[in-house]
């Protein structure tokens, strides 16, 4: 009677046997966003709500409503989480939500992860309505998902609603992800400069975006294997790249590359150093993890410019020739 899996033939509402399914690693990702003021926004980053630990709980309830996602969608499975991770980013007028999961089984967790952000989300709204009872809990959609016999799915967010329920496609050829390294921004303590330059100059370009997502130095290689979940085109990480005993950005980079950039790199520190002689303290460097660029910039907004300005006349040419086009002359 219908495709929709959760109908038998009679049209009836059924739970789907996956008895008969391999077990496979499954990994979602979900994201949304909580639209409001720059006031609740400015708020939140300074820690200085009414409720205070505006982040920290909504992540908490984010995680703990992925672990009963079985109980909330009465359809879904009882699945044994391997992990769940909640992150939060930051526009002018949103906080942005966006959850991981991740488990070892006969079916996906794409459920648990929407789950997570959605609750997160009306965690966020809870805690900031004393403020703004009018934010908006906006574009709760899954990013990606990889496991199962349908191997790797990603959201082109530039098709319509028609044909993004189309099959699943192939990794998109512009999708991108912006990694900010901070410990201050994480913290809420500092604004992020540079993690909106660069997803404004990605999506000028054409690029579907996921971030930017903000983790503190002492956590970038978690936030680098968010950043690769999904097997973007590109990860753009900003921070980390000096000499502090705190920059850890290129040693959690070359710790997954497959492949190093080297010429990228340099590219990149010789714009900087028509601006400045400190670029040459940059540390960053640039690779491939499988068919994903990966380059490290620094965290500072004058560094960022440079390292786009370097990349400019190189990007698309890379992207060709890293997916397996592209003129070698």
């Amino acid at each position: 009677m219908s495709d929709l899996s959760h109908l038998d033939d009679q049209g009836r509402a059924r739970m789907v046997d996956v008895s008969a399914k391999a077990d496979t690693t499954r990994v979602a990702v979900a994201a949304g966003e909580l639209v409001t003021t720059p006031e609740v926004v400015a708020l939140v980053r300074a820690d200085d709500m009414p409720k205070a630990d505006v982040l920290a709980t909504a992540r908490i309830a984010g995680i703990a409503a992925a672990k009963r996602t079985w109980e909330l969608i009465p359809l879904c499975h009882q699945l044994a989480l391997s992990s769940v991770k909640v992150s939060f980013g930051f526009t002018d007028t949103s906080i942005t939500v966006e959850a991981t999961a991740k488990t070892k089984g006969p079916t996906g967790v794409e459920m648990e992860a929407l789950t997570a952000v959605a609750v997160a989300g009306l965690t966020l709204h809870d805690m900031v309505k004393a403020v703004d009872p009018a934010a908006v809990m906006n574009g709760v959609r899954l990013i990606s998902k990889e496991g199962g016999k349908r191997g790797h799915w990603t959201r082109d967010e530039s098709t319509t609603e028609e044909s993004a329920a189309a099959e699943p496609v192939a990794p998109q050829e512009r999708s991108a992800v912006v990694l900010v390294a901070s410990t201050g921004v994480a913290a809420g303590t500092r604004e992020d400069a540079t993690g909106p330059v660069i997803v404004r100059w990605l999506s000028e370009r054409g690029f579907a975006v996921r971030g930017p997502l903000v983790y503190p130095d002492a956590r970038i290689a978690e936030g680098l294997a968010d950043a690769l979940t999904g097997a973007p085109a590109l990860v753009l990480t900003t921070g980390g790249t000096g000499a502090s005993p705190t920059d850890a950005t290129p040693e959690a980079t070359l710790a997954v590359l497959d492949r190093e950039l080297p010429g990228v790199a340099d590219a990149i520190r010789r714009r900087g150093l028509e601006v400045t002689p400190y670029a040459v303290l940059s540390r960053g460097v640039a690779g491939l993890v499988g068919r994903t660029v990966v380059v490290n910039m620094p965290g500072s907004p004058g560094g960022v410019k440079d390292g786009l300005a370097a990349l400019e006349p190189i990007l698309d040419h890379l992207l060709a020739q890293v997916s397996g086009g592209g003129a070698h002359e």
